[in-house]
């Protein structure tokens, strides 16, 4: 931690020049009255561990941390909390005050809570669920589920044994449903979640047929470029409360900002024009 006061962190990857977090940490920062500043810093995988010790020497309060480094920063830190060692990976790093590092993965929990704000009474347990897409948002969306009290979790993956692997890590309350079979397996869920990038900007749209989506189901995306994916319009045109990711990316930068300069601060509509303005 830096002895002047100034409160340095930021968000190390490669790319990292498509982060909004620069924007978000930046727009708390002033709003708090905080001397600081939160910086984009492109890692060569290469650089990671000199990167990392770079954080102690500069002084750093901490830093996000976005692919590729979510899982091989993992061995290169001195502690990881059980969340982030079940997911698999780490989203935000912590410079303790003796110098050491401490790795968590806000990125389910920012979920959780994006799903509690569109829906006050959402629970874990209120009935299956079904992800779509078996890769690291998708393991840390299962973890944070299983955290909440989901009882059953359906996971589809076009590689089938992708799904199968999480099911059989997690145990008896998350399956693997065949990719084909994606369109059945959402008819009696209480939460549908697309955690793959289809529908994202420049991507493909999903292929799903919603025809048999309840309007009682609560439709999710990870992706926040567009705001409203394909899937969430047509969800949405079904009578659906939908959730887009901007949510999720919201709300772990709320604990990651609390972790490193002790405020927790809100999400405000002008944060949200904030970010908006750089779609």
């Amino acid at each position: 931690m830096s002895q002047d006061g100034f409160g340095l962190a930021g968000v190390i990857g490669m790319p990292v020049a498509q982060s909004r977090s620069p924007v978000i940490h930046n727009y708390w920062l002033k709003a708090h009255g905080i001397r600081g500043s939160y910086v984009p810093l492109a890692v060569k995988p290469e650089r990671l561990e000199d990167a990392l010790d770079g954080l102690i020497a500069l002084g750093f309060r901490g830093c996000n941390v976005t692919m590729p480094h979510k899982q091989t920063a993992m061995p290169m830190l001195d502690r990881v909390n059980e969340t982030a060692r079940r997911i698999g990976a780490v989203n935000t790093i912590v410079v303790e005050a003796d110098g050491t590092l401490s790795g968590f993965n806000n990125d389910g929990n920012g979920f959780v809570q994006s799903l509690r704000n569109a829906r006050a009474d959402w629970r874990g347990d209120a009935g299956p669920i079904l992800l779509l897409g078996a890769g690291g948002a998708s393991r840390a969306v299962a973890v944070a589920l299983l955290e909440n009290g989901a009882r059953e979790i359906r996971i589809a993956n076009r590689t089938a044994e992708k799904a199968q692997a999480i099911a059989t890590e997690f145990g008896s309350a998350v399956s693997a449903v065949p990719w084909d079979d994606r369109a059945a397996a959402l008819s009696d869920v209480a939460l549908l979640v697309n955690c793959t990038d289809r529908g994202m900007v420049g991507k493909s749209a999903l292929e799903i047929d919603l025809s048999r989506l309840k309007s009682t189901t609560l439709a999710a995306d990870l992706i926040y470029t567009p705001l409203e994916t394909p899937f969430l319009a047509n969800a949405r045109a079904r009578g659906c409360v939908t959730v887009n990711g901007l949510g999720l990316l919201l709300n772990q930068a709320r604990l990651a900002f609390k972790a490193w300069f002790g405020v927790m601060p809100d999400v405000t509509p002008e944060l949200i024009k904030a970010i908006e303005a750089t779609f």
